[in-house]
């Protein structure tokens, strides 16, 4: 039997490996969106990079191009527990003078290697010191993962 060109057995499907375009909104289920691109340009991604958490990623294998899902993950398959030895207190004559420290805001931070940047949430200020949480800000919570497949390279 001849497949035609739109049979769902030849149709593009993302892989592992897959290059992506697609419109992505990462909520809790409550409906709070962290991220949304729906109103905005689509993202482009390359499968594997690391450019979307791997619990992500897994939920876009096998879809194909024009499809759109809504995936709802427990915490644990999402962005995992929240873990308490992430939160850490920070004399502030440690940070850096040029940021500015305000409660509920995400501070950027270079690592000490200077191998990259991390962000952590400024949970509460004091003269002295400052509590930042360096976990996912959606981790210990159940999530709202919803995609629309725009193209497969």
């Amino acid at each position: 039997m001849k497949h035609s060109p739109t049979s769902p057995e030849s149709a593009l499907s993302v892989g592992h490996d897959s290059y992506l375009t697609l419109h992505y909104r990462l909520s809790d289920l409550e409906n709070t969106d962290y991220v949304s691109t729906f109103d905005l340009s689509p993202a482009t991604l390359q499968m594997g990079s690391g450019q979307l958490a791997e619990t992500l990623e897994n939920c876009l294998i096998g879809l194909a191009a024009g499809e759109r899902r809504v995936f709802e993950l427990p915490a644990e398959d999402a962005f995992g527990p929240h873990n308490p030895r992430l939160i850490e207190r920070i004399a502030r004559s440690a940070l850096p003078p040029e940021v500015e420290l305000k409660v509920n805001s995400l501070i950027e931070f270079s690592s000490p290697d200077g191998a990259g940047d991390f962000a952590g949430f400024l949970r509460e200020l004091t003269d002295s010191s400052a509590i930042f949480d360096f976990n996912h800000p959606l981790a210990g919570k159940p999530v709202r993962f919803e995609v629309l497949i725009i193209a497969i390279m």
